[in-house]
């Protein structure tokens, strides 16, 4: 039997970091609720022997389940009867299963049904699950507006919505984009009215785009305050399917995740309750929804991309030309051994911001019971910093490469990978997918160039310098220290011209060079702990370096009166 989690030893490595020690003990709270729940570890051995059991059962619903189910979920896919949505018979079994293993809401507190998992074993999750059907990752991944309303929703919703996710296996939807406010999403005009006689907020308008838009509980961005036009008029709302008072006017028919339905909606008077305050729904809550939503889309392509790589692996031992398999030949080996490096590249960027985001996020949940020190404080400033530009980074980098190893994937396999005959052909069109939605890359230049600005690439660079190596690493670090000073010199020299349209101009380029060299770091620290990721390590690094040196040329030869060569 197939266990996508066990035959898969990075996961493992990544799940005992040494840091996770301190992620579990903030979660647990030293391990309170082995008092009140007869499940809950009584130390941080036992929490990890937790997730790795409960990895291991996703592992074997993935295996078993989800990938055999996703080729007839992708031809099938979901349709529309009498305004509800209705799964493909794969997608079903998928979630059926994932039900009943209580695996819905697995990140919530355990008052609420759920596991209190952390953030890294629930992302682990999610990459699993994407290895078999990256389209399904969509529907069980929602769960995380879960969390979002576990930290910021009143009480009484918090109390009203959260057990159903594990109790009933409740769905969930982020309903963000429009019509006309896609990436910008501060142009909303869905409406929210609050009707006095009923005591209750009414939404009014038109939802596109709306991954699994029929589900049982929504999390609405709407424009709940009069005559204003920007973030400051947004309050988020949370809307309960059973009220029946909106319409699933159509699902999407899509290139790819053909068994995630992509739904436009019409709400019509449909009662929803206010999360949080007023006015704070784009500029506080949507944005904490949407970095997590940036994390999952780092999951699902790291699963992507593993995926892809393992079918052009196996391909390429079996296919024979002129005589030997076609692994013997340099052009495909490689392709091979540079998808590998970037796979164990990204989800080594992918589990490093998951820890950042653990660590701040139990802070905040530890603050609302007491007041932290004057050091738990400044830990949770500074795990707060990184991870906000490093989620970005991370969304960047994921979704690019996981498009990058598809297509080398299908390369790979020749005219047969064009064909539908081989998983490789869906695989291609569920990838292109994730450098579009929870924001496209362009938007997470902009997001992730902060990083730049404000010095905490450079911080983060200068810090992993300071961590000791093997003798037999040196070179690489060696190597990593003086691209660091040729990234600090770059952005010196992009800062002197003191033009805003010039530093946006090379954004992009300032923000990979970051992100070559905070992997190359992550990869050489990875191969500290245990020698298999030194060739990934090695390779990355050598890429990492030509790239950063045509960066840097481009950059160096540019004439401010250039830049009038690519306007329109």
């Amino acid at each position: 039997m197939a266990n996508f989690y066990t035959d898969n030893e990075n996961i493992k490595f990544h799940l005992t970091h040494p840091l996770m020690e301190k992620i579990v003990r903030l979660k647990e709270r030293n391990f309170a609720d082995k008092e009140n729940y007869d499940f809950a570890p009584i130390d941080f051995e036992d929490a990890l022997d937790n997730y790795d059991k409960v990895l291991e059962i996703i592992g074997e619903i993935t295996g078993n389940i989800i990938a055999e189910n996703a080729e007839s979920v992708d031809h099938d896919g979901p349709l529309l009867e009498n305004n509800e949505v209705k799964y493909a018979k794969g997608t079903q079994q998928n979630y059926d299963a994932l039900v009943e293993a209580g695996l819905i809401g697995m990140s919530l507190p355990r008052q609420y049904g759920g596991l209190n998992f952390s953030m890294v074993p629930y992302v682990m999750s999610a990459e699993i699950v994407a290895r078999g059907d990256a389209g399904f990752t969509n529907i069980w991944g929602l769960q995380d507006c879960a969390e979002t309303i576990h930290e910021f929703a009143s009480d009484e919703i918090k109390n009203d919505f959260l057990p159903r996710f594990n109790r009933d296996g409740a769905t969930a939807a982020m309903d963000l984009t429009e019509p006309d406010a896609g990436s910008d999403l501060q142009a909303v005009q869905l409406k929210a009215t609050y009707n006095e006689n009923a005591k209750t907020w009414v939404l009014n308008g038109v939802k596109r785009f709306i991954t699994n838009g029929d589900a049982d509980v929504s999390l609405v961005l709407a424009r709940s305050e009069e005559g204003t036009s920007d973030a400051r008029g947004l309050s988020l709302f949370v809307y309960d399917r059973k009220d029946n008072a909106m319409i699933v006017r159509r699902i999407e028919n899509k290139l790819g995740i053909k068994g995630s339905p992509t739904c436009e909606l019409v709400f019509t008077n449909a009662p929803a309750k206010l999360v949080g305050d007023r006015k704070m729904g784009l500029i506080k809550y949507v944005m904490s929804l949407m970095n997590s939503a940036r994390l999952g889309v780092g999951a699902q392509s790291v699963g992507i991309a593993e995926a892809a790589y393992r079918e052009a692996l196996k391909y390429a031992h079996e296919r024979e030309q002129f005589g030997k398999a076609i692994i013997q030949y340099p052009a495909v080996y490689e392709l091979l051994t540079n998808m590998k490096a970037k796979t164990d590249a990204i989800r080594t960027l992918l589990y490093d911001t998951c820890r950042y985001v653990d660590i701040y996020k139990s802070y905040i949940f530890i603050a609302e019971d007491r007041s932290l020190t004057s050091e738990e404080r400044n830990d949770f400033k500074h795990h707060q910093k990184v991870a906000d530009v490093y989620t970005p980074l991370l969304k960047l980098f994921s979704s690019e490469y996981c498009n990058q190893i598809a297509y080398d994937s299908l390369q790979i396999h020749g005219g047969t990978g064009f064909m539908k005959d081989f998983p490789i052909e869906r695989i291609y069109r569920d990838a292109r997918i994730t450098t579009i939605y929870e924001g496209t890359s362009q938007l997470q230049v902009v997001a992730a160039i902060r990083g730049v600005s404000n010095g905490v690439y450079l911080k983060s660079l200068r810090d992993y310098a300071k961590v000791d190596v093997k003798p037999e690493l040196q070179y690489l670090k060696d190597s990593l220290i003086k691209m660091t000073d040729q990234f600090a010199k770059t952005i010196e020299k992009v800062t002197e011209m003191d033009n805003t349209e010039i530093f946006d101009f090379h954004a992009r380029r300032l923000v990979e060079m970051a992100g070559n060299i905070i992997i190359g770091f992550l990869l050489l620290l990875d191969s500290n702990r245990n020698d298999q990721y030194k060739k990934s390590a090695e390779v990355f690094i050598r890429l990492g370096k030509t790239e950063n040196i045509q960066k840097v040329s481009f950059i160096n030869n540019f004439d401010l009166k250039e830049i009038g060569n690519y306007k329109f």
